[in-house]
């Protein structure tokens, strides 16, 4: 329940900052372009706070925080006085409609770069992307991909780290052969080409490295445990912080994943365990309880000590103003063109819609990054930044970019897209929004069940 709540706090606050940066966009803009701004809402439905400026627009706080908007005066929608006439969005030329429009997207980007301008000036703790192993039989041992070495690149693209490497692999769904650069333990550098036609993979059930036999470099488990889960098997059998794990029902564990099978392999059933503590030895006695999602896999609530990261293995992304700059403007460049790519590969097949998100899988985001600290919620909001930038200018009518296709249309043209074209437009749009939606959602719910 308080991970549900804080994953719903976290999620308003987010919808919140993203809504209110895309609509002042609108807003900013329409007011340098001489429009009159009637509302300017967070949020629909009834108003739990409002205010007026000195220039008549309400701004207001709605009771249901799923977006927003900015209500421009408008002759299509409102009664407008002859005084008033000039300040409408429809008086205005259709250079001036098409940065209104677009300035909600645009800002969209620029916040973006400031929020991981200043996640890069505060410091981003990182892990080198350092091969840990090579599955047999895998693509990645195919091509010939060493069990040790550091992917500095793929596809041309640098890779200074995890998220970069999983970003770029995305990059190459649906192509045929993908290059990745490594830094091998000798000390040099050696090109590998993957061949990826029989490539697949679900993305709800591994990761794009596992798919490909890739596995990361993390320091050994030790048997030393470092934190017992509440109200599970081991915290009612008694484990402590800081035991080791001697042995199971006599068996002498050579390190933890061996204890992860032997728990495994035996859901409900009681398992006597040796453990050190303080220079004892202590029998706890342990009924094995199961996984939520698997009752088939035992589960004890255990996690344990690693090993110290070897020396250069973790660094942190923190830079001076000029570069955090160009960092963030490099890296918002990048997920706005990985973002587009995806849409294509949606609309070609290449990925499959079960892959979209919606509301609950973007709260539960929002949830994990707010919890690990305010650079990694940073981070989160610059991304899901530029998808909302990206998503509302696809030419859709309904979306930003729908009404901009329209208005380059008059601009070509030298007349407006007749109302009832645009009617239907919006019709079409309006469907093909709630299916997208639909589908998200439904995608959402069975990840949780």
């Amino acid at each position: 329940m308080i991970a549900f709540v804080w994953s719903l706090m976290s999620f308003i606050v987010a919808l919140g900052i993203l809504v209110a940066v895309h609509e002042w966009g609108h807003f900013y803009v329409a007011r340098r372009c001489g429009v009159k701004v009637e509302r300017f809402s967070i949020g629909f439905g009834k108003p739990l706070w409002r205010t007026h400026d000195k220039h008549g627009t309400e701004f207001v706080i709605a009771a249901i925080p799923l977006g927003g908007y900015v209500r421009m005066l408008d002759e299509r929608v409102d009664q407008v006085s002859e005084a008033d006439l000039p300040y409408a969005f429809n008086r205005q030329s259709v250079g001036k409609r098409i940065a209104i429009i677009a300035a909600g997207p645009l800002t969209n980007f620029i916040f973006a770069i400031f929020a991981l301008l200043l996640m890069y000036l505060i410091g981003l703790p990182t892990v080198k992307p350092v091969i840990g192993n090579i599955e047999a039989q895998s693509i990645a041992a195919q091509a010939g991909l060493p069990d040790a070495g550091e992917i500095t690149a793929i596809g041309g693209q640098q890779t200074a780290d995890w998220e970069d490497v999983n970003l770029e692999l995305v990059s190459h769904i649906g192509k045929d052969a993908m290059q990745v650069t490594v830094l091998r333990t000798e000390g040099y550098t050696q090109d590998y080409t993957l061949d990826l036609r029989d490539w697949s993979f679900d993305p709800d059930s591994q990761s794009a490295l596992a798919s490909l036999g890739i596995q990361r470099f993390t320091p050994d488990a030790t048997t030393e445990i470092t934190y017992v889960a509440e109200n599970s098997a081991a915290q009612r059998a008694g484990f402590n912080v800081g035991d080791k794990i001697i042995a199971m029902d006599g068996t002498l564990p050579q390190n933890w994943q061996q204890i992860v099978d032997y728990v495994s392999a035996r859901p409900g059933q009681m398992l006597r365990f040796e453990v050190g503590r303080g220079g004892d030895i202590v029998s706890l006695d342990a009924t094995i309880g199961t996984r939520e999602n698997d009752p088939s896999i035992g589960y004890l609530g255990l996690a344990p000590r690693y090993e110290e990261w070897p020396e250069g293995h973790v660094f942190i992304h923190q830079y001076n103003p000029i570069s955090a700059l160009l960092k963030a403007t490099d890296k918002t460049w990048r997920w706005m063109t990985l973002s587009v790519e995806m849409i294509g590969k949606l609309i070609t097949g290449d990925v499959s819609v079960k892959n979209l998100s919606g509301p609950i899988s973007i709260a539960q985001g929002a949830g994990v990054s707010a919890g690990y600290g305010l650079v990694y919620f940073l981070s989160f909001l610059a991304l899901i930044s530029v998808n909302l930038g990206i998503i509302n200018l696809l030419p859709l009518p309904m979306l930003d970019g729908g009404h901009l296709l329209y208005y380059f249309i008059e601009l070509l043209t030298g007349r407006p897209v007749p109302e009832s074209v645009q009617e239907v437009g919006f019709k079409v749009g309006g469907v093909l929004l709630l299916m997208l939606m639909s589908i998200a959602i439904f995608n959402d719910i069975a990840r949780l069940s």
